[in-house]
């Protein structure tokens, strides 16, 4: 894990608004009292959007004193959790996943398009409205290449797309959250490619004729794929139609098969299966000595 430090340059002061204040009391209540320590994460996340999207080092001593914590202790949770911006950021804050999934499908080429229309690495572009930072797998490896601009996911991205991503966010336009072309979330592109095939949902069984009870439809179980050596139920039709299948497909149920795998392998070794022990003798298990 790479380093984090506070930026260089620090603001002299930072005090509860009294919208973040009603926040601090509403997360605190939840908490026992003398417990109030545990609400620090998310009293630091709602402090880090109250002060423009970052933490400055008089946010992070506001937030310890107001949780009654040494100050060392909020720092060291606010340097270590990356979901918390230690120097300023834009408007729109462009995280861009550079691992492995996302960089084979075009992610440096993304990168690209950062530098040529924000800047540099950790840079607020003039007007204020972006800064980027390439960050590890933000787990939308499905859909690379991909970026978080604030809260949000935007996926499947192209270079041209995502230059007009940015283009919409800077004229406040609006913009369309997830993937970036005809996908629908994780879904192939083009539609449904497996499990298509109409016989796997075709109904070619009645319930009556194998069952003994008025006709119903139900599915073929068995070439649909499912599970074999279902259980024969009166409660269960559907386990009475793949139980009648199965005896019709293989010649036998799974029952009397198993019955019959028993009875071979006791005659064939009996002292194996335990045919030839004696049996088990009731009472305490305790042996009598006088035997």
């Amino acid at each position: 894990m790479s380093v984090r430090r506070l930026a260089a340059e620090q603001p002299e002061s930072f005090a509860f608004s009294p919208e973040l204040e009603s926040v601090a009391q509403k997360l605190t209540a939840k908490y026992p009292e003398g417990r109030q320590a545990s609400a620090v994460v998310p009293l630091l996340w709602e402090t880090q959007k109250a002060a423009g999207g970052w933490l400055p080092e008089p946010a992070i001593r506001a937030v310890a004193d107001r949780l009654g914590m040494a100050h060392i202790r909020v720092l060291e949770i606010a340097t270590f959790y990356t979901m918390f911006n230690l120097e300023p950021v834009g408007k729109y804050f462009v995280q861009l996943c550079g691992t492995t999934p996302c960089m084979l499908r075009g992610a440096e080429e993304i990168r690209e398009v950062c530098k040529k229309k924000i800047g540099h690495e950790r840079h607020v572009s003039a007007d204020g409205n972006f800064s980027w930072l390439e960050v590890e797998c933000l787990g939308a490896c499905t859909n690379a290449p991909m970026v978080q601009i604030n809260d949000d996911y935007y996926e499947d991205l192209t270079p041209e797309s995502f230059a007009t991503l940015l283009d919409d966010l800077a004229a406040g336009r609006p913009v369309k959250i997830g993937p970036q072309n005809s996908r629908r979330g994780s879904e192939p592109e083009g539609g449904l490619r497996v499990l298509t095939d109409p016989a796997l949902y075709a109904f070619t069984t009645t319930i009556g004729s194998l069952a003994g009870t008025p006709t119903a439809e139900a599915p073929d179980l068995l070439s649909a794929g499912q599970p074999r050596a279902a259980v024969e139920s009166p409660a269960d039709p559907t386990g009475a139609v793949a139980a009648a299948q199965e005896k019709a497909a293989d010649g036998a149920d799974t029952r009397e098969k198993r019955e019959a795998v028993a009875d071979e392998a006791q005659a064939s070794s009996p002292s194996v299966t335990g045919s030839d022990r004696e049996p088990v003798k009731s009472g305490t298990g305790v042996r009598d000595p006088e035997e």
